[in-house]
């Protein structure tokens, strides 16, 4: 785990206790997903990260542009990670507050890469089979990769199933 990760880690689990007790998860992920956007803007990154710009006005011009996307709890939050001088990792705060409330929830985002685009049916098979092997409800993400030539690779958190043509080559040239 990333150096950024074990930092954020906390926040993360903080806000979730926090969004489980509130019963506002939704909000939460939301919140930070917007959080999250505005700190991978250049421009804005440059004014965080530049030490002339004091926390006063840091809080006030962050608080500013987050004004209509974020409620008192979330500001009091925002706040926090300014004066902690931990607004550059609210990306991976977001992600692991996503990872806890995904597993909370039951479900799984996985990532599904096939060679050609799915129809509708096929995307389904795949749901349904991805449910049983995981024990999970499936949240899918498809996209396309010409190059695993055909078959499917198949993300779902730390696992991967490789059961495209260009895995089965690269296996077959290990064992020979």
């Amino acid at each position: 785990m990333s150096e950024l990760a074990t930092l954020a880690r906390p926040y993360a689990e903080a806000v979730f206790k926090r969004a489980k007790e509130s019963g506002s998860s939704q909000e939460w992920s939301d919140t930070l997903a917007f959080l999250s956007a505005i700190m991978q803007d250049e421009s804005l990154a440059a004014i965080v990260n530049n030490p002339r710009v004091d926390q006063d006005r840091l809080t006030a011009l962050l608080l500013d542009i987050c004004q209509e996307q974020m409620n008192g709890e979330a500001n009091n939050f925002l706040k926090l990670l300014i004066e902690n001088g931990r607004l550059n990792i609210a990306p991976q705060i977001a992600e692991l507050f996503e990872k806890y409330k995904a597993e909370d929830e039951g479900y799984v985002d996985v990532d599904v890469i096939t060679a050609y685009a799915l129809t509708k049916a096929e995307e389904q098979s795949f749901t349904t089979s991805l449910k049983k092997k995981l024990n999970k409800k499936v949240n899918i993400n498809s996209s396309i990769d010409k190059s695993l030539i055909g078959g499917f690779l198949v993300k779902a958190g730390d696992s991967v199933i490789d059961g495209s043509i260009s895995g089965q080559l690269q296996q077959l040239a290990k064992r020979i």
